[in-house]
């Protein structure tokens, strides 16, 4: 059973391949960093967390999570600040969230300390697998799925906590083409639209597939009900500029409550930008794209960060925005983040976790 402050069991890998990953260039989310975090859930309690070589899991075919879906995860970043330190960005948001999604899925919840050390370990045992450069970043996928054996509909007794880890740069290389979304729906009022859930992915991934056949990289999604009000952009928050003043939908139960978004919010208020977070009609976007009020729209996750959109497509009319160099709020924003996450301004929000040596 975990005690608090207790030392992480480490197994080093005796095959370390970062002398051999060239990390000027990679895919995002295809390379993967030499170790991860592994801690079981059984009997009621939790034990020892263990870092250990990144390897293939051995899984059951009656595994519950293969057959009910009971499975979270996270995705944040760390980074090499301008002094050469490896940081995590806002990781305390990340372990609230994912244990909100836990309670949701009816999932044991993570403790809180034990989380953050495991997660601080583990990337300053791999933080030489954070990518030099302005794009460069570590991602962190921590995740927790139902390890049952069992074929029958109910919680699971056991869970399997990972945290792996992958070199990344740039999700996008230019600005997004979105369409909105009118006849599929990514949730519902009473649903797990505000969980980080893989079920939530896996049901958007077919009229996502319909978008990017036709061109488009994102869908902007639309309420479950009516199709009458904007919710998320893909798998990321959304952004206008209407008039000069940022508007982003209000969270709730059915619109995730991105880190980026929280910050981007936070900034806002900070230097006095106009902002609102409240419902944001599908009917106010389509007059503001054609009246030209609309000045810019971003998508805001952690992969992507801060995605500027080029067009959105409403039914068949499709409506260009100003280009990414002239979007002025979403670059302003992407530079506020970018300079408090590589160290070089003062983070006046105490957003970043410093990782020992």
């Amino acid at each position: 059973m975990i005690t608090a402050g207790q030392k992480i069991a480490i197994q080093r890998t005796e095959d370390p391949r970062l002398s051999r990953t060239d990390l000027d260039n990679i895919k995002f989310g295809r390379v993967f960093s030499d170790h991860m975090v592994m801690m079981d859930y059984v009997d009621g309690a939790w034990k020892e967390p263990a870092i250990v070589p990144f390897a293939d899991l051995e899984l059951s075919p009656a595994a519950l999570v293969l057959h009910y879906g009971q499975s979270i995860f996270e995705g944040l970043k760390a980074y090499r600040s301008s002094n050469g330190e490896a940081v995590i960005f806002r990781p305390q948001a990340n372990i609230a969230r994912m244990n909100r999604s836990a309670v949701r899925m009816c999932m044991p919840e993570i403790p809180e300390d034990v989380f953050m050390d495991a997660l601080t370990e583990l990337v300053r045992l791999d933080r030489d697998w954070i990518p030099k450069g302005d794009d460069g970043a570590l991602y962190i996928r921590p995740f927790l799925f139902a390890s049952d054996e069992y074929i029958g509909v109910k919680p699971s007794d056991n869970y399997k906590f990972i945290i792996f880890t992958c070199p990344v740069r740039a999700y996008y290389k230019e600005a997004v083409r979105v369409r909105m979304e009118q006849q599929f729906s990514r949730a519902f009022p009473g649903g797990t639209g505000a969980t980080k859930c893989a079920g939530n992915y896996a049901a958007a991934l077919y009229p996502a597939k319909l978008a990017q056949d036709a061109g488009y990289h994102q869908l902007l999604w639309t309420d479950g009900i009516e199709h009458k009000y904007i919710e998320e952009s893909g798998t990321m928050n959304i952004f206008f500029n209407i008039g000069g003043t940022l508007v982003t939908p209000a969270t709730s139960g059915t619109i995730l409550e991105g880190i980026t978004r929280d910050s981007i919010v936070r900034i806002a208020h900070a230097e006095k930008i106009p902002i609102e977070e409240r419902k944001v009609s599908v009917e106010e976007v389509v007059n503001a794209l054609r009246d030209g009020t609309m000045r810019e729209a971003f998508g805001a996750g952690t992969a992507a960060t801060i995605a500027p959109i080029k067009s959105i497509t409403v039914g068949e009319e499709e409506f260009a925005l100003p280009p990414m160099e002239k979007q002025e709020l979403a670059n302003h924003v992407g530079r506020v983040l970018d300079d408090i996450r590589r160290g070089r301004v003062d983070d006046p929000f105490g957003w970043l976790v410093r990782v020992p040596v």
